[in-house]
C-alpha cells in the first residue's frame, strides 16, 4: 500500500512509525520503506526505525559480524563514528552502514577535539592496513620454501628475459647486461649466474643514478651488497637532475641501479635466448613467431 501525506505530512508520527515498523517487519530495506510512507529525511527515518533490526538479507556479506556488533554497541552508548574507528580500526564508511539506523549521539566536543579523534581514527585504519599488508606478505614469502636448481634456472630465464638487455633484428648486441634497482633482484640474478657457473672474473659492476645523490653512499652500498671493493665498480653514469620534474625516489633508501655485465657472453646471451624460446614453446606449441 502506498501513503500520501498532508502538507504537514510528519505531523503524525505514531502513525507513520507504526507503518515503517510493520514494513520492517515485513522484510522491506530503508530505501523500499522510504519509497512506501514517501519519508525522504533520513533523520525523521531513523526515528520511525529505531529499535527495529535490520532484516539480513539487507546486511553486507562481508561485514565482520563481531566488529559490527561491537560497532552498534558503541553507537548505542553515544559514541561517534570517529570514535568507533580509533577503538575497533575500521573504516567510517562501513561503520556508517553498520549504524545509520541508530540515533545519532549528542555532539560533546569542540572542533579541535573532533578533528583530533577524525585524526587518530585515520592513524587506526592505516595501521590496521598496513598490519593486514605485512600479515599477507609474511604468509606468501613463507609458502615459498626452498628453491631446486633447476627452479633457480627458469626463474632467471625468465627474470632475463624480462629485465635484461636483449639483442634486436636491427641491432644485433649478443651480450648479457642486467640493470636493476631492487637489490633482491640483484641477488637472485646473481645466484642463477653461479648456478650457470659463470666466471666471477668476468663481472663488472657499474652504478647508475641522479647526480643530485649521495653517490659516494649509492657506490658504497651496491659494492657491499655484491661483495667487491667499491673501487672495483666500474665509472658511475650520473643521470641529469631536472629540477621541475616531480620525482619522488629522492630519499635516503634512494641508491640508483646497479649494472651489472657479464664480459665474452654472447654464448650465454645465446644459450638465455635458446631457453626462452623453449619456455615459450613449452607453454604453447608451434608459436615461436617473436623469436629474434
Amino acid at each position: 500500500m502506498r501513503v500520501t501525506h498532508a502538507p504537514g505530512k510528519y505531523a503524525d508520527f505514531e502513525s507513520l512509525r507504526a507503518q515503517a515498523v510493520a514494513l520492517r517487519r515485513a522484510g522491506l530495506s530503508r530505501r523500499q520503506i522510504r519509497d512506501r510512507i514517501h519519508v525522504d529525511n533520513n533523520d525523521i527515518l531513523n526515528r520511525l526505525l529505531q529499535g527495529e533490526p535490520a532484516p539480513e538479507w539487507t546486511k553486507r556479506p562481508n561485514a565482520k559480524d563481531d566488529l559490527r556488533e561491537k560497532a552498534r554497541e558503541l553507537r548505542l552508548q553515544g559514541w561517534t563514528y570517529d570514535q568507533i574507528q580509533v577503538e575497533l580500526g575500521c573504516s567510517k564508511s562501513s561503520i556508517s552502514l553498520w549504524v545509520r539506523d541508530l540515533p545519532k549521539p549528542e555532539r560533546k566536543r569542540t572542533r579541535e577535539e573532533a578533528s583530533a579523534i577524525a585524526k587518530r581514527g585515520w592513524e587506526a585504519t592505516l595501521r590496521r592496513r598496513e598490519e593486514e599488508r605485512q600479515r599477507t606478505k609474511a604468509a606468501a614469502a613463507s609458502e615459498i620454501g626452498s628453491l631446486t636448481d633447476r627452479e633457480l634456472f627458469l626463474l632467471g630465464v625468465g627474470l632475463y628475459w624480462s629485465e635484461g638487455a636483449k639483442s634486436k633484428p636491427y641491432s644485433r648486441r649478443e651480450r648479457i647486461t642486467f640493470v636493476n634497482s631492487d637489490p633482491g633482484m640483484i641477488s637472485v640474478f646473481l645466484a642463477w649466474l653461479r648456478l650457470l657457473e659463470a666466471d666471477p672474473a668476468q663481472l663488472r659492476f657499474a652504478v647508475y643514478i641522479h647526480e643530485s645523490a649521495d653517490v659516494r653512499a649509492a657506490e658504497a652500498f651496491w659494492a657491499d651488497h655484491v661483495g667487491i671493493d667499491p673501487a672495483g665498480l666500474m665509472k658511475t653514469t650520473l643521470k641529469k637532475h631536472k629540477p621541475l620534474t616531480n620525482r619522488r625516489n629522492t630519499g635516503d633508501d634512494y641508491r640508483g641501479c646497479l649494472r651489472i655485465d657479464v664480459r665474452d657472453g654472447a654464448d650465454l646471451y645465446r644459450r638465455v635466448e635458446g631457453w626462452w624460446y623453449g619456455i615459450v614453446g613449452a607453454v604453447s606449441p608451434g608459436d615461436l613467431s617473436n623469436r629474434t
